[in-house]
C-alpha cells in the first residue's frame, strides 16, 4: 500500500467512525418520527454540516476522491456537537 491509497484509508475510516459517533440531536438535528437506520449522523447530514455536496462526502468516505485537509478538518467540525467545538 503505497502513501497515498494509506492516506485514504486512514480518512475513510475517520469519517465513518466519527459519523457514528455524533448523534442527530448532538450535531443540531432535528428529527423527526421517522427510523433511523443509522445510530449517528447519515452522510448527508454530514456533508450538510460540513458544507460539501453528499455526494463529494460519500466519494470521499468510501476512498474514491481525493481530499484537502481543509475540506476533511471542515467536516471534522461540521460532524461534532455544537458544545464542544473549538472557537
Amino acid at each position: 500500500m503505497d502513501e497515498k491509497e494509506a492516506a485514504r484509508t486512514a480518512i475513510r475510516e475517520f469519517l465513518s467512525t466519527r459519523r457514528d459517533r455524533v448523534s442527530p440531536s448532538d450535531a443540531g438535528i432535528r428529527v423527526t418520527g421517522t427510523r433511523r437506520r443509522v445510530k449517528g449522523l447519515r452522510r448527508e447530514e454530514v456533508a450538510l454540516l460540513a458544507g460539501v455536496s453528499p455526494e463529494y462526502y460519500i466519494r470521499l468516505e468510501r476512498g474514491r476522491a481525493t481530499f484537502a485537509r481543509r475540506v476533511v478538518g471542515g467536516i471534522f467540525r461540521g460532524d461534532r456537537p455544537r458544545s464542544t467545538r473549538r472557537a
